[in-house]
């Protein structure tokens, strides 16, 4: 179903419609929230979850402005990203230890910076991974889902969902590899 179908059907309230859409832009709306909430360093999966829920639901409530004809792609992540900002301005602050023997050993400005690289490498080769390797990547090792419940979701053998992680995994070192050493 093209997006255009899809909003048409969207703006009737169809539930078919929502559930197309569920099922093809949680992945996407997941990273998005997750992304966003990372910056804040207090993202749960739990949180994600609820994020993207939220999601969904203004979706659903706002079906009828939607723009016929658009593209839902770009409303679906401004939409994340709010919901996420959101829920980063209603987080409770950090608590800070008393005193310097406290705190935990922090990594230095030049790690930071190269964890932060690291991690956004690691999302971009999974972020261009074709489906249902996308999928099966962000559920199993993101989420946590059993591989048997994400295989039965999208209609993978067992056996060829588990051969599909070791041909992504190696496909992801060896594309992280280019860029020099990995950690």
């Amino acid at each position: 179903m093209e997006d255009a179908h899809l909003i048409a059907q969207l703006r009737r309230h169809s539930r078919a419609a929502l559930e197309d859409a569920i099922r093809r832009y949680t992945s996407y709306v997941s990273v998005t929230v997750w992304r966003t909430l990372a910056g804040g360093g207090t993202a749960t999966r739990e949180d994600v979850e609820e994020v993207v829920s939220d999601v969904f639901l203004a979706l659903w409530e706002h079906a009828g402005e939607l723009r016929e004809g658009g593209n839902l792609r770009p409303w679906l992540a401004a939409v994340a990203r709010n919901k996420a900002i959101d829920r980063l301005r209603r987080a409770p602050a950090p608590v800070l230890p008393l005193s310097d023997t406290d705190a935990a050993p922090q990594p230095g400005p030049q790690e930071a910076a190269e964890q932060r690289e690291w991690a956004e490498r690691l999302w971009q080769a999974v972020d261009a991974m074709d489906e249902p390797d996308h999928t099966l990547f962000l559920r199993y090792y993101w989420y946590g889902d059993r591989l048997k419940d994400v295989a039965r979701d999208l209609k993978l053998n067992l056996s060829t969902a588990k051969s599909r992680l070791l041909r992504g995994r190696k496909a992801l070192r060896e594309e992280l590899m280019k860029g020099g050493e990995c950690p």
